[in-house]
């Protein structure tokens, strides 16, 4: 079974069709939620990801945005721009954003295999702390948890007690570019496929993996995309543009 699993395409047109495009060969495809927020083409991006078929989790901007949940808890941009977005979706790819379901989400067809946003144990939990992590890893439903949120691609793995964190090394930031990681026997990873519409790696490449459970193995993927597009989009939307500047930062 060959999935693509991608995640915060936060409403980035360009970089979503980027990575359509750049998709290989797959038998499924998992959306790990944040569909909008932050970019300026909630309405295309939303319909791009319908037509997928996708396995589907909802992220705290989808929340938001559909009118699940309100904006306290958001800084004042994220705040701005899921309200922008909530009056932005029509009606029936608001109520797509508002139906999307909460996860850990396991699919029967893809065994071994949880999908959240983020940790599988609380879907608004950031994994960024070692200890976050192994609490994750250590009471995760599943070996492998596929979560997103961070904006920051990569896995952690737990073997025999120990944790360790791993990042894909990439030689070239301005060409598309992977990197593959062979998954171990004995071993749990939470593997985040990065983010599509607003990476915070520093890499503004958007970003999304292909988990092989054949080999088995879990391959990363950097796509270049239209950056000055997205941001002009963000900027004639009337959007803040600090939401265009950070595009072009990875950040």
């Amino acid at each position: 079974m060959r999935v693509i699993v991608f995640s915060d395409v936060h409403a980035n047109l360009e970089a979503f069709e980027a990575c359509l495009a750049a998709f290989p060969e797959y038998d499924r495809i998992a959306n790990l939620g944040d569909v909008v927020g932050y970019g300026a083409s909630p309405n295309d991006v939303v319909e791009r990801a319908r037509d997928l078929k996708s396995v589907l989790v909802r992220g705290n901007h989808d929340r938001a945005a559909s009118g699940l949940s309100d904006v306290d808890d958001f800084n004042p941009v994220a705040g701005y721009a899921a309200m922008w977005t909530r009056n932005e979706l029509t009606a029936e790819n608001r109520r797509w954003v508002l139906q999307l379901p909460t996860g850990p989400i396991r699919d029967a067809g893809i065994p071994g295999v949880v999908f959240s946003h983020g940790s599988p144990l609380d879907e608004d939990e950031y994994i960024l702390s070692e200890g976050v992590a192994r609490n994750s890893l250590e009471h995760s439903p599943a070996d492998i948890s596929f979560f997103g949120h961070t904006h920051l691609q990569g896995a952690v793995a737990l073997r025999q007690g120990v944790v360790q964190i791993i990042r894909p090394v990439y030689l070239d930031r301005d060409a598309p570019d992977s990197f593959r990681l062979e998954l171990q026997p004995q071993t749990r990873y939470l593997i985040n496929p990065g983010s599509v519409g607003q990476p915070r790696d520093t890499d503004w490449r958007a970003g999304f993996a292909l988990y092989d459970s054949e080999e088995p193995s879990v391959t990363f993927y950097r796509i270049p995309y239209d950056v000055e597009g997205a941001q002009h989009r963000i900027i004639g939307a009337g959007l803040p543009e600090r939401l265009a500047l950070r595009l072009r930062e990875g950040r």
